[in-house]
Formats: C-alpha cells, sequence, structure tokens
C-alpha cells in the first residue's frame, strides 16, 4: 500500500485538529520515518520513540491527583470519540503519561497525531 502524499499544511496542528481517526486495519503499512518526523512536527511536546513499536509519548504534570483524574478522564472521552485508544499511565500521582500508536499496524499513523493534537488542546 503506498503512503498519503504529505504537505507542510496537513502537519499543522489547526489541521489536525480538525481531522478525525478513521479505522486502521492489518496489512496497512505504519507512517515512514519521514512522515513520522513530519507529523512531529505538529505536535513538538511529544517524544518519539522508534524502538521496537514506534510511538509518541508525552508526560503531563498537575498540581494534584484530582486534576490528572480529571484530565485523562477528557482524554478518555476523545479516545472513545475517534475510536483510537492511548496507553494512560498514572503515576507519582499528578503525573499522566500518554502513550499513542496504532496497534493494528504495530507502528504509528496518522490517527496517532490527530489523537495528540487533540489531546494537547485539552490543556
Amino acid at each position: 500500500m503506498t503512503e498519503t502524499k504529505l504537505s507542510h499544511n496537513s502537519m499543522q496542528p489547526t489541521s489536525l485538529a480538525t481531522r478525525h481517526c478513521v479505522p486502521c486495519e492489518g496489512g496497512t503499512a505504519p507512517l515512514s520515518a519521514t512522515a513520522e518526523e513530519m507529523y512531529l512536527s505538529a505536535t513538538p511536546a511529544w517524544q518519539l520513540n522508534q524502538t521496537t513499536l514506534h510511538t509518541i509519548s508525552r508526560d503531563f504534570e498537575f498540581k494534584n491527583f484530582g486534576e490528572t483524574i480529571k484530565f485523562v478522564n477528557k482524554v478518555a472521552e476523545i479516545a472513545e470519540s475517534e475510536g483510537h485508544h492511548p496507553d494512560i499511565l498514572i503515576h507519582n500521582y499528578k503525573h499522566a503519561q500518554i502513550t499513542l500508536s496504532t496497534h493494528a499496524i504495530k507502528g504509528l499513523s496518522e490517527n496517532d497525531f490527530i489523537l495528540a493534537v487533540k489531546i494537547d488542546e485539552l490543556l
């Protein structure tokens, strides 16, 4: 399967925020390293992990546990509405680490970056 042609405009946070996740089935190729870097430019606070499974993640810090839980619940609402679910780790009571990847393709897809931008908009 060929990768979608990418333009700098399609990597802008505002452009990604208006898009919606689409179902991604096995057999679809994950993003290339070049595409990952282009999409990452729209989500600069996120870290790219290129080890075994390509993922992006971000650690969020809040004032207290209650604020952390409120944020996680908002992330859960967005994830459900998009049909794309992150891995969420709450640690040290006021930190939430969000990790995104597309499990069906064992790598990153545009969906991961769409959801990252939508999560960033919660702040």
